[in-house]
């Protein structure tokens, strides 16, 4: 027998936007799963951070690049006064990436996102957001994100962080790459859920924690995969897992490669293996499995320590 699927109001989960939503939505977890739907990996820096008189719902900013991300949350039908708002907040911050999410879009605001998407020519991405909540018979309620608009190029990944106006063969490689992990791990249910596919050598899963991921990593010109636990910005963290290598590594069942990064505000903990052949499509199911495998103790083990 199959379970009845129905849509909840917002306002029967969070009653205040600022109290409620934005609150719930600045949980490590939370902000994490928007982060995967868009492609962005994000940390929230302040809520009802302040821009001039005004304040912002959430300041965040892109965790390998450090540029600000700007989200302004509306549980109705969006108006002309927030989209006024995060156009103020987008010049006061000079954020990259501007974030509006509400319950249903006029189609006039849903045009203006894309003109500024359009105007703008990639210098600040603007991305207009539906939120949605679903339940299955009386299941608890079910967040859903629904992209309306977004950069011209994002879908497809195109114009890639290369900045060309193609894709190489390696980008292609690595969307196709990437995809194919994606899939593979829903279906084997695993606990890595990573960010969606992009022309990167790189493909994070959030681990609830905006400390750190799992960084999955793949070079096809020095034919080697890898699994990192990447820090971001917080060297004490490194230092602090540094004291109980040995018990870590126990717990892991191998050892891994600790990486102080002296030059960078990151550092890493890694585990690599050697590939002869990474493109070759016969590897692929054991690069896979290799992945999930030690993506998940590594996840594991150290989600404990934070």
């Amino acid at each position: 027998m199959l379970g009845k699927l129905s849509k909840r109001d917002l306002r029967d989960v969070w009653k205040h936007e600022a109290l409620d939503f934005t609150k719930w939505l600045a949980q490590s977890e939370n902000i994490a799963f928007l982060a995967q739907e868009i492609g962005i990996d994000l940390q929230v820096l302040n809520t009802e951070a302040s821009v001039g008189s005004f304040s912002v719902d959430i300041l965040a900013e892109e965790l390998h690049t450090g540029k600000k991300v700007i989200i302004e949350n509306q549980l109705e039908m969006t108006n002309h006064d927030h989209l006024g708002k995060i156009i103020t907040y987008a010049s006061g911050i000079e954020a990259n990436y501007v974030i509006w999410i509400f319950k249903d879009i006029r189609d006039e605001h849903r045009r203006a996102i894309d003109w500024l998407n359009e105007v703008t020519s990639g210098e600040v991405n603007f991305f207009a957001i539906q939120m949605e909540l679903w339940v299955i018979d009386n299941s608890p309620p079910a967040p859903k994100f629904n992209i309306i608009s977004s950069p011209n190029n994002w879908a497809n990944a195109v114009r890639s962080s290369k900045g060309g106006s193609e894709l190489s063969d390696n980008n292609l490689f690595q969307i196709e790459f990437w995809k194919g992990l994606n899939d593979y791990l829903v279906s084997a249910k695993s606990s890595l859920h990573p960010q969606k596919a992009k022309a990167q050598h790189w493909c994070n899963c959030a681990i609830g924690s905006s400390q750190a991921v799992i960084s999955l990593i793949v070079s096809v010109k020095d034919s080697f995969i890898r699994s990192d636990f990447y820090i971001y910005r917080n060297k004490d963290l490194f230092f602090s897992l540094l004291e109980r290598k040995d018990e870590i590594e126990s717990k892991l069942g191998f050892e891994m490669d600790w990486q102080e990064l002296p030059d960078a505000k990151a550092a890493r903990i890694s585990l690599k293996k050697e590939i002869s052949d990474i493109k070759n499509e016969s590897n692929r199911k054991a690069v896979y499995q290799w992945y999930r495998e030690n993506g998940e103790k590594i996840q594991k083990v150290f989600k404990d320590y934070l």
